[in-house]
């Protein structure tokens, strides 16, 4: 490639072959989706539909995971609950890979003085523990999908600004970028037009990574009473709507752990197959 030649992202070969585990994980990935989308109607009974008579129910094939202690069923709240997790995930993964890449391109292209100020406000956002902040922020905004999608942003964001500036940084002293330039292109056609796509399989990475971890932190301030309200099924409401009860009926607390803990697993492995299609080192990129 000449010197003076925009690079661009390396994007995957069709021919790449994919591990057994990387189908392993796209299969089941796409399982939780269908669930999440068919919900319903393939869910046999409304998830948040109470039957006292019917509480602490094995399973059975009348309620294939059984009931819990408001003889709700477990079946149809996991299959509902997989579309909490996943509106959440996504959207707060988006929005914090658009806003952290933009600014960690931005402040990369921009340097200086901006680059350092904002630099270190990130790191000092870093430093926080995520679910610290977002125990600050759920509990002086209050609970609500909007609030929770917002401290999953702010506490994820930073991250990738750091990742995506330190990849920029990289493209930045490049040919391209100075002929750009010289030709008076604005700043924002730079970032956008010359840079953006070659951070764009660091940015896909990125946006799997975060998506896992947004599951877990949601499901976490849910089990802590800080996510969304009952009755709204969700999985770690679930798990702490039923911990009490663990011994005498323990179907409404593993199938919602199931539920998480293959959710994230299958967006791991399937971040980890992202990684290798783009020849992205996760270990050195972070």
């Amino acid at each position: 490639m000449q010197a003076d030649t925009p690079l661009r992202a390396t994007y995957p070969k069709w021919k790449h072959r994919f591990s057994l585990s990387a189908w392993a994980g796209i299969v089941l990935l796409l399982l939780h989706l269908l669930m999440a989308l068919c919900a319903p109607w393939l869910a046999p009974y409304s998830p948040t539909a109470i039957d006292p008579d019917g509480a602490y129910q094995s399973p059975s094939f009348t309620h294939v995971f059984g009931t819990d202690r408001y003889g709700r069923d477990i079946f149809s709240r996991v299959m509902y609950g997989g579309q909490v997790a996943l509106v959440i995930s996504v959207i707060s993964a988006v929005l914090s890979v658009l806003i952290g890449g933009a600014l960690g391109i931005g402040v990369a292209f921009v340097g200086g003085f901006i680059d350092e100020t904002i630099m270190r406000v990130i790191d000092a956002m870093i430093s926080i523990p995520s679910i610290l902040l977002l125990l600050v922020i759920v509990t002086g905004l209050g609970t609500g999908t909007a609030v929770i999608i917002f401290a999953m942003v702010l506490s994820y964001m930073p991250g990738v600004v750091r990742v995506i500036r330190a990849t920029a940084l990289e493209y930045v002293p490049r040919d391209f970028v100075l002929a750009a330039r010289m030709r008076g292109e604005r700043a924002r056609h730079i970032v956008w037009v010359e840079l953006w796509p070659n951070v764009l399989e660091v940015v896909l990475v990125e946006f799997a990574m975060r998506a896992s971890w947004i599951v877990l932190a949601v499901s976490g301030l849910s089990f802590l009473g800080f996510g969304v309200n009952p009755p709204t099924p969700d999985w770690g409401l679930m798990v702490n709507e039923n911990r009490a009860v663990l011994v005498l009926s323990p179907w409404g607390t593993i199938f919602p752990m199931i539920a998480v803990a293959t959710l994230v697993v299958s967006l791991n492995v399937v971040s980890d197959e992202i990684a290798r299609m783009f020849g992205v080192d996760r270990g050195v990129r972070r």
